[in-house]
């Protein structure tokens, strides 16, 4: 039977123990990404868009003008949704090794350093519940299960300096706001950790509604317990009001259904403030609490649906224009739901947080008071974790830090298991086993590896070719510097991936890049690669753009090519250049195709 047994927060072992498994695993990391590293090739161009962002902000932009203004500059730039917050780690680390290195040094610096850091603090904290919790063996074995979730690594990896880590690390410390042994203090580490998560992204609203569920349930249980639930609705509202003073500023008060804004907060402070009330008029019946709860959301919900609609409606991706939903929201599969995903990328995504939630189960079973109670409520928001990860395949990575607390106590249980068995044949078996359940897609990527190609494989008559529509993206727009260079500044017309490396290695302006605020201008590419090479002449230079780039290479192109075969994308994909586009000349290994707008 597990007892109680919160260790001191912080001792010299669990700190050994949690750098030792990540130096491992950033060693790891940097000797499989080095060849990336070298050539800056980036994971997703929102870590491009990201980069592009905070030079921006070392350039002399405004702190509070998050714009980027080289995207539809015509129409006066796309505004972003993105946090402050998330670049200060990032300039801050070029900002001080630029003198010692030089800009472009310090730049990668960064963008080794920054996801790291982010990852060494993710297993800190996650370690740190371990540690308390349930043991030393368990720590070591928490560090072990986050180095085996493939969705949790993508996410913390040399070059991925996105948003995405620092909402698992705040996850993590809200997290461990709920550990605490006392409810102002630890009310106060979860709510100022929720502010900043929401601050970062609005994403994060389900699995924090979890959070402060469980800090209501610990009220309805027990009266003296109301503390948790008030500290962490006020530290929620005070940090919201402060994190959106310190990014937002007073000069943009709308409110963005992606992001944040002054109706969020009046949620939040409304939920504070009746809470407050109800923990004052302590103590009344069940149904008079039952009553100001019911108060509390159904006045913050009913308040924002009568103040946003539109957002309460489904917010900006539900508005979108659905030719962006076909040829882009539907494109991005991090952003779909699990039944959309490959077999191994839903295994990957699915199976440890689907084992972690067993394992926490059974030690709410396993436990007694104070410490079932917490396994419990610790289920209940990895349960939540899992469910938006079926939804939004990129929250996986969330619920997969989440479950490597219980799943770490598992391990341990399942290696002393197996070091009791006499039989060496069934100690292979039952590793296997342990193996298969850690790295859920071993099994499909050794049967892909034994079983010879079949025909069946091959391109069926009237469908897209595999290698038109299935190869990896071949386009290094680094390379192509010198070329871009040596073009007086203008607008370029390139698909939406490539748009921020165009953004990142020239001087030059693009139309549009994969960001939903700016529709206007990602709908104007799309349908100009679908449409005639005439009819994309015409709208070219309705806007006074310069230049075209492509990558024929480029997933996203070859998408365009196989939609609308005789469309202009095509036609540039197949090399079947119009007769109005000059060619430059590139680098051939940048794989990227230029071309100057012929003069009217």
């Amino acid at each position: 039977m597990l007892v109680e047994r919160r260790r001191s927060a912080f001792t010299g072992e669990l700190l050994v123990r949690v750098a030792l498994a990540w130096l491992a695993v950033s060693a790891l990391l940097l000797l499989t990404n080095l060849g990336n590293i070298r050539g800056l090739r980036f994971p997703d161009p929102d870590d491009v868009m990201r980069l592009v962002q905070v030079r921006d902000l070392l350039g002399g932009q405004a702190w509070f003008d998050v714009a980027q203004h080289r995207v539809d500059a015509v129409n006066g730039g796309v505004g972003m949704h993105w946090s402050r917050l998330v670049d200060i780690p990032i300039a801050l680390v070029i900002a001080v090794l630029t003198p010692f290195l030089g800009a472009a040094d310090a730049e990668i610096a960064a963008l080794v350093a920054v996801p790291l850091i982010t990852l060494g603090t993710a297993m800190l904290l996650a370690g740190r519940i371990a540690w308390r919790l349930l043991g030393a063996e368990e720590t070591t074995m928490t560090a072990v299960v986050m180095a085996l979730s493939v969705p949790l690594l993508f996410q913390m990896s040399p070059l991925r300096i996105d948003h995405h880590g620092w909402q698992i690390v705040l996850a993590l410390s809200a997290m461990n706001g709920l550990m605490a042994r006392e409810a102002r203090t630890g009310g106060w580490i979860a709510g100022l950790s929720i502010a900043a998560w929401l601050s970062i992204s609005i994403e994060g609203l389900p699995v924090a509604a979890a959070i402060c569920g469980v800090a209501a349930l610990r009220w309805l249980r027990n009266r003296n317990d109301r503390k948790w639930l008030i500290h962490t609705m006020q530290a929620l509202a005070t940090g919201s009001i402060l994190f959106f003073a310190l990014t937002r500023g007073i000069g943009d008060l709308a409110t963005y259904c992606d992001a944040i804004g002054p109706v969020h907060i009046a949620m939040f402070c409304w939920g504070a403030l009746v809470l407050s009330a109800v923990s004052a008029a302590e103590p009344m019946p069940k149904a008079g609490l039952l009553a100001g709860f019911a108060i509390a959301g159904g006045g913050a919900v009913g308040f924002y649906i009568l103040s946003v609609p539109q957002c309460a409606a489904g917010g900006g991706f539900a508005e979108l224009d659905p030719i962006l939903r076909e040829y882009w929201h539907s494109q991005i599969a991090e952003g779909m739901p699990l039944w959309r995903q490959d077999l191994d990328t839903a295994l990957q995504i699915i199976a440890l947080p689907l084992l972690g939630l067993f394992a926490s189960t059974r030690l709410a079973l396993r436990s007694h008071d104070w410490l079932r109670r917490w396994w419990t409520e610790y289920s209940l928001i990895l349960a939540a974790a899992i469910l938006v990860a079926v939804m939004v395949a990129r929250a996986g990575a969330l619920a997969a830090t989440l479950a490597a607390v219980p799943l770490g106590w598992q391990l341990r249980d399942w290696l002393r298991t197996i070091r009791g068995m006499r039989r060496p044949g069934m100690r292979v078996l039952a590793l296997a086993g342990v193996a298969c359940a850690l790295l859920p897609a071993l099994p499909i990527m050794l049967m892909t590896i034994a079983m010879p190609v079949s025909a069946s494989n091959a391109p069926v008559t009237g469908q897209p070719a595999v290698s038109q529509l299935s190869r990896s993206s071949q386009c290094d727009v680094a390379a192509a510097r010198p070329a871009l260079a040596s073009l007086e500044r203008g607008e370029i017309y390139a698909p939406l991936d490539i748009g921020p490396q165009l953004l990142l290695w020239s001087g030059h302006d693009v139309i549009a890049t994969g960001h939903h605020r700016g529709q206007k201008g990602m709908k104007f590419v799309i349908e100009t690669a679908l449409g005639s090479s005439e009819a994309a002449k015409a709208a070219l230079a309705a806007r006074g753009t310069r230049y075209v780039a492509l990558c024929p290479g480029l997933l996203e192109a070859g998408l365009y090519a196989a939609k609308a075969p005789q469309g202009f994308a095509a036609r540039l994909v197949s090399d079947d250049v119009p007769e109005w586009l000059e060619p430059v000349a590139v680098e051939d290994a940048s794989g990227l195709k230029l071309y100057r707008i012929a003069a009217r």
